[in-house]
Order: structure tokens, then sequence, then C-alpha cells
């Protein structure tokens, strides 16, 4: 158990300091980083559900779809992903309706196509988006370490027993003041212009979220009695069993940005400043 947690945090510092490198960089870097994420999340979805073996027409069209996703990321086309991934779910729900494809390949076609344009529309090309994904990443690593260290000294109550037997409600809640307490460090250090009280808000959001993220996957992987998404990173399993949490915080905080640029009038160009009402 020592050697596999020993495995695990070797293998997470290292992804940490190449995503961290890729993030500071930006640019078509960090655009290819998301759609690489976005194609390996397909690719354990797939597995996952079965589609490539199960329906594998479907699971074509799913290719098909995620690679034009992830070609207009590359281009920096994120209003064209969007309305790719719109098109591709409507295909997807097209297939689910002449009973040649479970509900669960729709499902994915958003999960991983949404993954893609969230983390690189968030990144985007200035200093803001920079601000924000690191904000973003500070938040949901440290709800998913304290989350892991509480729960597992303070224990108690199970948080949702019958999809991840080892979540405690204490771990959740240490999560998310430890993510709120990131957050603010990161607002205070690298968002001077930041709303502190905002910024802490959108913090307990994000971690909530990540958390759901976490249970979500866990309840697919249950649902089809696998135990990890892939063997793909030494100590963690998958893509999807590392950026799980982050899945779900980046969705939110695209929605999130998104909403509060609009009610600002500031359409969707500025989502880094939006996140924080500056």
């Amino acid at each position: 158990m020592q050697q596999e947690l020993k495995l695990r945090i070797i293998s997470g510092v290292i992804l940490a300091i190449i995503v961290l490198a890729v993030t500071w960089y930006g640019g078509f870097a960090f655009r290819l980083l998301s759609a690489v994420i976005a194609l390996l999340i397909y690719y354990e979805w797939s597995t996952i559900t079965r589609l490539q073996t199960e329906q594998p027409v479907a699971n074509v069209a799913g290719w098909v779809g995620q690679a034009a996703i992830a070609a207009a990321i590359l281009l920096g086309r994120f209003d064209f992903a969007l309305s790719l991934l719109v098109f591709f779910f409507a295909i997807a729900v097209g297939f689910v309706a002449a009973q040649s494809a479970s509900r669960w390949f729709p499902a994915g076609i958003v999960y991983a196509g949404l993954t893609g344009i969230a983390l690189a529309e968030i990144r985007g090309g200035d200093a803001a988006g920079l601000q924000a994904m690191l904000f973003v990443f500070a938040v949901v690593w440290a709800t998913d370490i304290l989350a892991y260290f509480v729960g597992r000294a303070v224990g108690g109550p199970k948080l949702a027993p019958r999809i991840s037997p080892g979540k405690t409600q204490s771990g959740a809640f240490g999560g998310a003041v430890s993510a709120v307490i990131a957050g603010s460090v990161i607002a205070y250090f690298f968002i001077p212009e930041a709303d502190w009280l905002m910024a802490a808000a959108v913090a307990f959001i994000l971690s909530v979220c990540s958390q759901a993220g976490d249970l979500f996957e866990s309840f697919i992987k249950r649902r089809f009695g696998v135990k990890d998404s892939s063997h793909l990173i030494p100590g963690h399993g998958g893509v999807m069993d590392r950026v799980d949490g982050l899945i779900f915080a980046c969705f939110a905080a695209f929605l999130l940005a998104t909403l509060f640029s609009l009610i600002k009038g500031d359409g969707m160009a500025p989502l880094g400043a939006a996140l924080f009402g500056f």
C-alpha cells in the first residue's frame, strides 16, 4: 500500500509540473493539451461503457465528432467547437432513437467534448485566463488532496456509500474548506484585482462540483463493473481517474464565467476575468 501511494505521489507531481508548465505557456500548447485530454477521455468512456465492442458504428461516429471538436479547439475556434458539440450530440441522440446505441453514447460526446472546450476556453490566451486556470487547478487539487487525508484521519459517516464507499462526509467538508482557502490564497497572490468574497464563493462552488464529478465517475465505473478507467497513468489508473473532479469543476467554471460575462454585457471573451468580478 505504501509503495502504491509513493507511485501515486510521484506520478501526480510529475503530471502537475507538466500541466502547470503548459498552462503557464498557454496558446497552442494548452489548446493541444485540452484536445488530447478530451480525446483520451472519450477513449476511456467508450471503453468503460463498451461502445467499442457493442456499438462499433456509433463509436466511429463518436470518434469523428471528437476529432472534429479537437481540431476546432486547436484552431482556437471555441464557438465553432461548441456548434460541433451540439451537432454531434444531435447525431448521437439520433443513434439512440434508432435503438442502435445506448444512452451512454450522447453522454460521452458531451462529457469528453465539453471538457476540452471548457479547459481551452477558460485558459484562453491572456493573463486573466492564466489566473482563472490556476485558480481552478488550486481549488480542485486542494479538494482532492485534503478530502482524501481528512477523510482517512477523521472518518465518520459515508458521503455516498452506494456509489463510493471510501468517501466520507468529513472528507467532503475538509475538501471544501481547503478549496476555499486555496482559492483565496491564489486570489491574494495572483489576482489582486479580484473580489475576495466572489473568489471564495466560486471556490466553494467549484469544490462541490469537483466532488460531484468524482462521485459521477465512481458511479459510471460501478455501473459497468470496472476499477480504473484505464491504465495510462501509473498509480492513478486512467485520465478520467485523474481529472474526474477537474471535469465538473471546469464545466461549472465555464458556465459561471459565461453567465457572469453575459450579465455584465461583455460577451464570451473575458471568461477568466468574469470569474472574479473585475
